[in-house]
C-alpha cells in the first residue's frame, strides 16, 4: 500500500463514525463491479486461519 493510501486511511480513522459510514458506503458503490476473480479455497482458508489466530490472542488479552 503506497503512502497516500495510507494517509487515506489514517484519515478515515479519524472520523466520526457517522462520515467513516457514508465514506464506507461510497467507496463500496465505486468497487463493487471491480473484476476480482473469486477467492480460492486456500484463500479463504489462510484468512480464516489469521481472523482465528487474532481473535485468539484477543481472548489471551481478555484473561
Amino acid at each position: 500500500m503506497n503512502t497516500l493510501a495510507q494517509e487515506l486511511l489514517k484519515n478515515f480513522d479519524d472520523l466520526p463514525e457517522t462520515e467513516q459510514q457514508a465514506l464506507a458506503v461510497e467507496i463500496l458503490k465505486r468497487v463493487v463491479n471491480f473484476d476480482v476473480p473469486p477467492l480460492t479455497d486456500e484463500d479463504l482458508v489462510l484468512n480464516a486461519e489469521e481472523l482465528f489466530l487474532a481473535l485468539d490472542e484477543q481472548e489471551t488479552d481478555y484473561e
